[in-house]
């Protein structure tokens, strides 16, 4: 697992760790982040984020946001989680 997502609200870190995939609620649909993932920001809408970790599958429910993926990091700005 050579991923580390991060996912921030207003009111601070939701969850920060190493993670084998992420999925994410595009503007334009649906989209999933591997390992060494081209250098990306894209806004996000209404729906779920996904990861994989040693753990199993976790999905939080978003009311949209900002993710930035550089360097196999993942940057989650979400506006609020449900």
């Amino acid at each position: 697992m050579d991923l580390l997502l991060e996912i921030i609200t207003p009111d601070g870190r939701v969850f920060q760790g190493a993670v084998k995939s992420a999925t994410f609620p595009g503007t334009l649909g649906i989209f999933q982040v591997l390992q060494n993932h081209a250098p990306l920001i894209s806004s996000l809408e209404q729906g779920l984020v996904a990861y994989v970790n040693e753990d199993g599958t976790h999905q939080y429910e978003i009311d949209g946001g900002v993710v930035e993926v550089l360097n196999n990091k993942i940057t989650v700005l979400a506006e609020s989680i449900n």
